[in-house]
């Protein structure tokens, strides 16, 4: 397991995570582990998949019809030499 020290941090962001931490019962460390796994699956969970973000940007161009799914196709290099 990973461990880090966190430098100038203010007294009373100190005090409150000591009153949270005793509030749920626990110690202070757990309590910022806990607060830093909730901060990274949040961040993780919320972002869209490249395809979702991918349709997004391109919504309301015109597109009519599906795009065919190329996954376990051969990809064909392109012919610049035309």
């Amino acid at each position: 397991m990973a461990q880090f020290i966190v430098r100038n941090l203010e007294d009373d962001v100190r005090d409150k995570l000591r009153e949270l931490a005793r509030s749920h019962g626990q110690s202070m460390e757990e309590t910022v582990r806990e607060i830093l796994r909730r901060a990274v699956m949040k961040q993780h969970a919320s972002q869209p998949h490249l395809g979702s973000r991918i349709a997004k940007r391109f919504e309301g161009v015109g597109l009519e019809q599906d795009i065919e799914e190329l996954r376990g196709q051969p990809i064909q290099p392109e012919n610049f030499d035309r």
